[in-house]
């Protein structure tokens, strides 16, 4: 089997790459880690990843000042020297302009710490509970020109418990993160996800809408 050669961009500690990372040492998952890369160079995640086996870069974005074309030109020559073929972005702040998205069209994925479409951008903890919605949880997507909207590869949610704060959620949140980012992976690694009029289909199978989920507690 030939695995797929992913980088996985951060900006911090990289817990998702952690999980992702952990996913990959398996000798059936049909992905392998080939860089980690980060915007800022004292992301703990570098040091994580390094101590994991895998080779790390900096593509520090302050050094370019305003020009992202120039800071994406970089980033995108470390990537083609790695030759990567799938890109995971886990916690990597800052936003990829329409020309780089489209070299790595449906190849480019990210995890979002809500159940999309619904609560998408930052503080999605505090709002959850300022809407007392009954459901929360994440998503993993691909990543398209406009925010945390491309099509949705793997989602799963979690009841919200009458004594939940900011801080529990996200620490189950995270747990649910952890689980369904190396699922998703897997299955675009595997070319089990195929596209259709903006929606992903598993196996053929549409992923169910967010209304079709039933909660799962993590814990």
């Amino acid at each position: 089997m030939s695995r797929k050669r992913v980088a996985v961009l951060i900006s911090g500690r990289g817990s998702n790459m952690v999980a992702l990372i952990e996913a990959a040492k398996a000798k059936d998952y049909p992905a392998e880690i080939a860089v980690v890369v980060s915007n800022r160079a004292d992301a703990g995640g570098l040091l994580v990843a390094s101590a994991a086996g895998i080779d790390t870069e900096i593509v520090d974005h302050t050094k370019f000042g305003q020009d992202r074309d120039r800071f994406e030109s970089a980033l995108q020559t470390v990537l083609e020297s790695y030759r990567i073929e799938i890109v995971c972005l886990a916690g990597f702040m800052r936003l990829l302009t329409a020309n780089f998205l489209e070299k790595w069209q449906w190849r480019i994925l990210n995890i979002h710490p809500a159940l999309l479409p619904d609560f998408k951008g930052l503080d999605t903890h505090r709002r959850v509970l300022e809407a007392n919605a009954k459901i929360h949880g994440a998503t993993v997507h691909f990543v398209v020109p406009e925010m945390d909207s491309g099509p949705i590869i793997a989602q799963a949610a979690i009841p919200i418990r009458p004594d939940d704060s900011e801080e529990t959620l996200a620490v189950r949140v995270l747990k649910v993160e952890h689980r369904i980012y190396p699922l998703a992976l897997k299955l675009v690694a595997e070319g089990r996800v195929q596209l259709k009029k903006n929606r992903c289909l598993i196996d053929g199978v549409p992923v169910p809408n967010v209304t079709d989920l039933a909660p799962t507690d993590p814990i």
